[in-house]
């Protein structure tokens, strides 16, 4: 990876998805959409920076990745 200013990494940015999590819309693992935006192109679960939610919200979200992977509804490798 590319070094930018100050001999820092230049990365790629927030995805910023993250927002407030209500009950309205809690995660699910049958919503195949919307946790295939939390999944990187290899298949990984993008970490709490990237997706821009808490470590509550995080968990929440891992668990339905993972429901969603033993059901065969998401792959496990990209």
């Amino acid at each position: 990876m590319a070094f930018g200013r100050r001999g820092r990494r230049a990365g790629r940015g927030l995805v910023k998805l993250g927002r407030k999590t209500d009950e309205k819309e809690p995660f699910d693992y049958k919503n195949i959409d919307l946790l295939k935006k939390f999944l990187t192109p290899q298949g990984q679960i993008m970490g709490r920076r990237r997706s821009g939610y808490c470590a509550q919200s995080q968990r929440r979200l891992k668990v339905a990745i993972k429901r969603a992977r033993h059901l065969g509804l998401l792959p496990f490798v990209g």
